[in-house]
């Protein structure tokens, strides 16, 4: 466990007076995530707060996504921002740190950038269906390639398939409380970029099923077992609440 010290530049607060952060704290420690968002918070927040009062921001850690009604004021707050975090001893991320243009119906104008990442979710341009029942185009969240990746490398991690010693409920008991965490996650916008994925879990529930049970290596037998086993338990596995086994 390595040991590294506070920043050493002063941060001011509201009344103008500063502070400064001179204990040494160990990264990893319970302590470190605290002291870390209440540096960020003087050094990002307050300073965005009390500059740019009009522009609304959201952080979650060292990650912030600011918004912006210009180009022009985009790249203010940009330098601004970027100043600062030299003054406190900090630097912008050179590859994370850009301007991206939230194109949609409204905002048609074509710009390099488009879409971002933020806590998981990609924000792009999506087309999306009007009440009127017209398709339109709309910058929305979805969950993100990343994001997806890695619950993907999750599900191989597990192995299902190769657990024939357990049963389909057992196998319920463990991957549940796992599954729908994702799914009430990644669920909240956009919840159809999340239906392969699951899709994927059945495949190898599928697996599992024919390498237990060898009567059903043939594909009649095994489909009707299948489709069987969701009507009889439409509950069994949280993720059949939007793919219906399949």
């Amino acid at each position: 466990m390595r040991s590294v010290q506070s920043p050493r530049p002063a941060l001011t607060r509201p009344d103008g007076s500063t502070l400064r952060i001179t204990q040494h704290c160990s990264l990893g420690s319970a302590v470190s995530p605290v002291l870390a968002n209440l540096f960020m918070h003087y050094a990002f927040d307050m300073f965005l707060t009390r500059e740019f009062p009009r522009v609304e921001f959201e952080r979650y850690a060292d990650d912030a996504v600011v918004h912006c009604e210009t180009e022009e004021q985009a790249r203010q707050v940009w330098a601004a921002l970027a100043e600062r975090m030299e003054n406190v001893g900090l630097r912008l991320h050179p590859d994370k740190t850009k301007i991206v243009y939230c194109r949609d119906a409204s905002r048609r104008r074509s710009y390099p950038i488009t879409s971002f990442t933020f806590l998981g979710y990609a924000f792009r341009p999506r087309k999306t269906k009007l009440r009127s029942g017209a398709m339109s185009l709309s910058f929305l969240p979805a969950v993100s390639p990343e994001a997806l990746k890695a619950m993907g490398h999750q599900v191989r991690k597990w192995r299902i398939h190769m657990h024939t010693g357990l049963d389909l409920k057992q196998i319920a008991t463990y991957i549940n409380p796992i599954v729908a965490g994702w799914m009430n996650y990644y669920g909240r916008f956009y919840r159809s970029q999340l239906y392969p994925f699951l899709a994927r879990i059945n495949t190898y529930l599928m697996r599992w099923a024919r390498k237990k049970y060898k009567r059903l290596h043939a594909f009649k037998r095994f489909k009707a077992w299948w489709t069987g086993l969701v009507d009889r338990e439409p509950g069994l596995f949280r993720h059949w609440a939007w793919t219906r086994g399949f």
